[in-house]
Parts: structure tokens; sequence; C-alpha cells
């Protein structure tokens, strides 16, 4: 039995975790390693728990230009009136895309949609995939999305023709 309480827990189940994490930190705005470590208490393998640490630290950090690259994509609308969860959502997929190497992006997309099924409003989903995929294409356009490894620089990572 004790082997199944060391095998990692999926990374939807700790992004959940990371949402948590950020949702209190909102509300709260202080005491994130105590938020973090609290969250994080049922987690057994050390690589999860970096995981997280990882993603809340790239975005708390980088909350200004997350918000900045959500602002562009929001027409005639302020980042602060967004749902809290979609607002935290959007900084977790930017994040990933633009912070966390290994992760293709497409992957970071569906993920917060995914999460936006149990976390958001129903129309959520179609909200982020929305703004994501067109920060996304921005952020390839600029030359911003870095990611290494196998199987992670597929054909959606190659700059668009122009017609």
């Amino acid at each position: 039995m004790k082997d199944n309480m060391n095998k990692k827990i999926s990374r939807r189940v700790l992004r959940e975790k990371v949402l948590q994490i950020l949702y209190a930190y909102e509300m709260n705005g202080e005491g994130l390693s105590n938020l973090t470590e609290g969250v994080l208490t049922d987690i057994e393998s050390e690589d999860d728990k970096e995981f997280c640490r990882d993603l809340v630290t790239k975005v708390v950090a980088n909350k200004k230009q997350t918000d900045k690259y959500i602002t562009e994509k929001i027409n005639n609308w302020e980042v602060d009136r967004l749902a809290i969860i979609d607002r935290l959502l959007l900084r977790m997929g930017i994040s990933e895309i633009l912070y966390l190497p290994d992760i293709p992006p497409k992957v970071s997309i569906n993920e917060v949609i995914e999460i936006s099924k149990n976390y958001s409003t129903p129309n959520s989903g179609k909200f982020l995939n929305g703004i994501l995929d067109n920060i996304l294409q921005d952020l390839k356009n600029e030359g911003r999305v870095n990611k290494i490894g196998r199987g992670l620089m597929e054909e959606t990572l190659k700059k668009p023709k122009n017609k």
C-alpha cells in the first residue's frame, strides 16, 4: 500500500492545488509560503511539490506582465473585473506558456480549460481558450515561446506564414 502513496499525482490535480493557493493568496494577500505549504501537505512527491511551488512563484512574480497580456485581449474590460477564477486560470496558463519550458503550450491551455469546467462558469472554457490562443499567437509572433525537449517544438510553435 505504501508504494501507491508515493506515486506522483496528476498534473491536473497539482494545477488545481495551485489554483487553490492563488485564490487564497488573492483573497488575503499575505502568507504565500504558509498557504503553499498548507495546501501541499497531502502531496508526498517532492517533484510534485516543486512543480506547484514553481508555478505559484511564476504566477505571483509575473502578475503585472501576465495581466498586461490579458488586458490587451479583453477589449473595453479591466482584468480586475474578470471572475477571479478565470483571472487566476489565465495567469496560470500564460505563466506556464512563458516560464515553464518543458510543458507544451497546448497542454497548458487544455489544462486551464478542463479545470475551469469544475471551478468556473459554463462559458469560461470558451472564453479562456479564446484569450489564451490569442495570447499564444502573439507570443509566438514575438518569439517569446521558448520550449525545450522532445515533442515540444511541434508545428503549432512555428510562426504562421503571412497570408
